[in-house]
């Protein structure tokens, strides 16, 4: 996967890291806050992505489509597709560029509007992605796990970063029989849940 990745996605990526690092050095990115995840996240959800059984893939928050972009490498080589789902419409106008410029529309998929609306509506979840808002993340907790196909995870990130906030979502899981978790110091910090 990461041996042969095209040249426009690593430039895309580039680009992107770029813009992201600027914002949190100066705050003068004047379209909006991308705060991604960085990059050796990426590769790490890459790997998981690559490993899990079948069934949909969701990403919860878009941003500017970095994530998704490591995520598209293993939904080509599994074969999947990616529904990634964004609120804000200047990070919608950004994820297009992105998917257009790195030409992976054929593996994800955007969608402008509340994931909140649309997670329900899946059968079987194989891999979920959740890197939104953080009063948001109990409540697509409680949609995705449910729906998680034995094998599928659940990976959030910002649970170092927000680690005292998302204290009492960590114990939940932690406590819940469906379901193995555990921390992984990568990047802000993952919460890695898997279907038992």
């Amino acid at each position: 996967m990461f041996h042969d990745i095209p040249k426009e996605i690593l430039d895309q990526m580039k680009v992107l890291e770029e813009l992201d690092a600027q914002d949190r050095q100066d705050g003068t990115n004047q379209i909006t806050r991308l705060r991604q995840i960085p990059p050796e996240t990426g590769k790490f959800i890459a790997i998981q992505a690559a490993s899990v059984p079948e069934g949909a893939w969701v990403e919860i928050g878009t941003s500017a489509g970095y994530s998704a972009l490591w995520i598209s490498l293993a939904a080509k080589l599994k074969k999947e597709k990616l529904f990634t789902y964004e609120l804000l419409q200047d990070k919608v106008a950004l994820a297009k560029n992105t998917f257009k410029q790195t030409k992976v529309t054929e593996v994800v998929e955007l969608v402008h509007g509340d994931a909140r609306g649309h997670v329900g509506h899946y059968e079987e979840i194989a891999f979920a992605f959740l890197d939104s808002e953080k009063e948001m993340y109990e409540e697509f907790y409680d949609l995705i796990v449910p729906l998680l196909v034995p094998g599928g995870l659940l990976i959030a990130d910002n649970f170092l970063s927000h680690e005292e906030y998302l204290a009492p979502l960590k114990a939940k899981a932690e406590g819940d029989e469906r379901i193995d978790s555990v921390i992984v110091p990568i990047g802000r910090g993952l919460l890695l849940s898997r279907k038992v």
